[in-house]
């Protein structure tokens, strides 16, 4: 499984960012999707995840800020960040799990959130 994430940039503290994850087409199912982040000298932590039914989690640090959605007939995930804050600046990266098994990773889109 092949995973194109876009949709990051430089924006202003407050402002918002859509982000996208399109997985390509294959034979298995995918169950969970997500994304994580991964700022300067930190380790790569969970932003948010979806399961196929559309259940969603969220870090702390991001609840009532971030949506995460997906659509299931095109592959694809999304994450909706509003308010952004200077410490949610990182690499953010989406990932996937098959119905079989397995995680797969994108390869992670900056965003620069300015104070």
């Amino acid at each position: 499984v092949q995973l194109q994430a876009s949709g990051g940039g430089l924006v202003q503290a407050g402002g918002s960012l859509r982000l996208s994850c399109v997985a390509s087409r294959n034979r298995f199912r995918i169950n969970d999707m997500g994304w994580y982040r991964q700022a300067p000298e930190k380790e790569r932590e969970l932003v948010a995840q979806i399961t196929i039914s559309n259940i969603a989690t969220y870090a702390d640090s991001v609840k009532d800020r971030f949506t995460i959605s997906r659509d299931n007939t095109k592959n694809t995930v999304y994450l909706q960040m509003d308010s952004l804050k200077p410490e949610d600046t990182g690499v953010y990266y989406c990932a996937a799990t098959l119905e079989i098994g397995g995680r797969y990773w994108g390869r992670g889109t900056q965003v620069t959130v300015s104070s």
